[in-house]
């Protein structure tokens, strides 16, 4: 069953990017979504943090919408937590907003994002020999350079975004040798030397 549309993503406002743009909240973030509802203890040690300051960052995430209590678990003072999202949309105004800490806030979250998909995808390359041959013909890594106004950049992203939702929550997902697929996607203009 799918989630409502709703839980599907979250969109960034000045204050909600302000509360998100810290390294730890968005690990946090990305580990509850991966890996399900978890407490601050078992966060802080998948994390390698205290749990005072995971059970610090969850309360400041909470605050801003991003996680919520998963009331479906739990016994007495054990809190766990799930994320109120699957993803996380930028607003395209962030990028040129008047506020410097709103810029800075745009900077950390992006230099941590890009972080996450170098620590993926350098995981995945340490361990591709244990997936099989099947995976490891499956896997790809490429990486295209065309020449776009940024009309047609934002049409591009748009039809590939579009595309990869269209495989979400299919008949393949629940085959028997599925497994987690993680894609990046990373557009950018280029300056030619």
């Amino acid at each position: 069953m799918s989630e409502p549309e709703e839980h599907l993503s979250r969109a960034l406002d000045p204050r909600s990017l302000r509360g998100l743009a810290h390294p730890l909240r968005i690990q946090l973030l990305r580990a509850l979504r991966l890996h399900g509802p978890a407490t601050a203890s078992q966060l802080a040690e998948r994390l390698g943090e205290s749990s005072g300051a995971t059970s610090y960052h969850l309360r400041q995430l909470a605050a801003h919408g991003f996680v919520e209590d998963d009331p479906t678990r739990g016994k007495g003072r054990e809190r766990w937590w799930r994320s109120a999202h699957q993803g996380t949309t930028v607003d395209e105004s962030l990028h040129q907003h008047t506020d410097p800490e709103v810029r800075g806030a745009i900077d950390v979250y992006f230099h941590e994002v890009a972080t996450i998909h170098t620590q993926e995808l350098n995981t995945y390359l340490g361990t591709r020999h244990d997936w099989g041959e099947s995976w490891l013909g499956a896997s790809d890594m490429s990486d295209f350079t065309l020449r776009l106004p940024p009309a047609k950049l934002r049409e591009l992203d748009e039809r590939l975004h579009a595309l990869i939702d269209s495989y979400r929550d299919g008949e393949e997902s629940r085959a028997p040798d599925a497994e987690r697929v993680r894609i990046h996607l990373h557009a950018f203009p280029q300056r030619e030397d």
